[in-house]
């Protein structure tokens, strides 16, 4: 395995010294950048996210582009649920689509346990591969989303707006909906335990709709399961980040769920996050992602104030507070990674 040449992410995920604030972007591999495109318009998305060739293009092409500090393995939340024996469809201008969703107890039993080393060996084959051609430069980021989101998506079938269908599971059969995420958490500790065991070097658990939920619905039906795969995992030294999005209330206890890092989205105070959560995590964000649509010197003026609203020390990570915007000019997350690394290094 080649020497790290940069460590800033993993020194600043354990709140260690670093020269200046790392910075890597959610979905930095994807359709704002023309290489990405250039490859995708040549396979369909779920094509490309099982060719460990084309993984390994597009994951090292923000590397190569904007000059981030981590690369993050190009995947998908849903190929979990895939592997457990659902159908899915992703299809253009709608997005994924599960056509049989899990809706009672007979659905639940056709479901299996997901078995990286088979069902998903494309995605381990994917990280040997990125990890061989990064050679070093970079930490690789493996992720899987939390079992809450994954069920989100199991129930409902597709993208929703009201959330009707599993907020009708968990409110009229919770034990259904236990039984679904005990086997969904189970699926991702053994996902998550074959990407670190390929050479991943920190996990990045997605929650992205734990914010829909109540405050003791969240922590009855996502945060005990976020917990039980971080104690769940193997892992020597890789860092685990959680970004839980919109999740507001519950920041203290998702300090305590044993990850190393937390995701902020853009509605938060970075700067209120680390008084109330004090030394315990490292931070990760949280600028606007829509910020990228304004001119250089904006950008400039905003990465600024978020570096400010962190202070000085170690264990920030900077990053947007959600995925990089398809129509977003490449230079401007170009200068973005620029300015990051300029003006931190006086917090340092």
């Amino acid at each position: 395995m080649a020497q790290l040449q940069n460590d800033r992410f993993l020194r600043a995920c354990r709140k260690q010294k670093v020269d200046r604030t790392p910075i890597w972007i959610m979905r930095q591999a994807g359709r704002y950048l023309p290489e990405y495109r250039a490859v995708r318009a040549k396979s369909d998305f779920l094509t490309m996210c099982k060719t460990p060739e084309l993984v390994a293009e597009v994951t090292l092409q923000p590397i190569d582009i904007l000059g981030t500090d981590a690369a993050i393995i190009f995947s998908d939340i849903l190929v979990i649920p895939e592997a457990m024996g659902m159908f899915l469809e992703m299809n253009e201008g709608v997005g994924p689509v599960f056509p049989k969703p899990i809706r009672n107890e007979n659905d639940f039993n056709e479901l299996k346990d997901a078995d990286p080393s088979k069902d998903l060996k494309y995605v381990i084959d994917a990280v040997e591969l990125t990890k061989k051609e990064l050679n070093g430069r970079v930490p690789l980021i493996g992720f899987s989303g939390a079992p809450w989101t994954l069920l989100t998506y199991m129930v409902e079938g597709k993208g929703s707006k009201n959330f009707s269908e599993v907020k009708k599971l968990i409110y009229n059969n919770p034990k259904l909906a236990h039984k679904i995420l005990d086997k969904i958490s189970d699926s991702v500790i053994n996902y998550l335990n074959a990407k670190i065991e390929a050479g991943v070097d920190a996990v990045q658990i997605f929650d992205t709709w734990g914010g829909i939920l109540s405050q003791d619905d969240f922590d009855e039906f996502s945060l005990q399961y976020i917990t039980k795969i971080i104690a769940g995992l193997k892992r020597k030294d890789q860092p685990v980040i959680v970004f839980a999005k919109g999740v507001h209330s519950k920041l203290r206890r998702l300090a305590k769920c044993g990850a190393d890092v937390l995701g902020l989205d853009w509605t938060m105070d970075i700067n209120k996050v680390r008084e109330r959560v004090g030394d315990r995590v490292a931070l990760q964000g949280n600028l606007d992602p829509t910020i990228l649509y304004g001119t250089q010197d904006f950008i400039k003026s905003r990465v600024k104030k978020t570096l400010e609203a962190y202070g000085k020390g170690s264990g920030h990570i900077f990053n947007l507070g959600h995925g990089i915007l398809p129509d977003v000019n490449p230079e401007n997350a170009i200068a973005l990674v620029k300015f990051v690394h300029e003006e931190s290094k006086k917090y340092h």
